[in-house]
């Protein structure tokens, strides 16, 4: 596949114990997006985050937080972006959890497969 110039970033914010079909969201979506052909997927952790439950997530050791705060990025043409955004949304309901999911406009200057 072959990717440069104008792109769309996808990230979904949710939290590390989001399940579906119990199974890690975070590790749902990564997998639907290879599925469906999608450039490439990434998934981070952070260490501190609350959203529109006002919910804290934090990574501090005494807490020791099995719900920290995780970002899936996918990134592709913005027509494979978009179709995407059903699946996405599909399984944060079926997860039942909360979120926010962002499409962003992005530059792709490199994209090629290592060695």
């Amino acid at each position: 596949m072959e990717l440069t110039g104008r792109a769309k970033l996808l990230r979904a914010y949710l939290g590390e114990s989001d399940k579906v079909r119990h199974r890690p969201m975070c590790e749902i979506l990564v997998q639907e997006a290879k599925s469906a052909g999608l450039a490439g997927a990434t998934v981070t952790r952070g260490i501190m985050a609350y959203g529109a439950s006002a919910v804290m997530r934090t990574a501090h050791v005494l807490d020791l937080s099995t719900d920290l705060p995780v970002i899936v990025e996918i990134i592709d043409r913005a027509d494979r972006v978009e179709a995407f955004l059903e699946t996405v949304h599909q399984l944060f309901d079926e997860a039942g959890s909360g979120g926010i999911v962002t499409v962003d406009d992005v530059e792709v200057h490199r994209y090629v497969p290592g060695s």
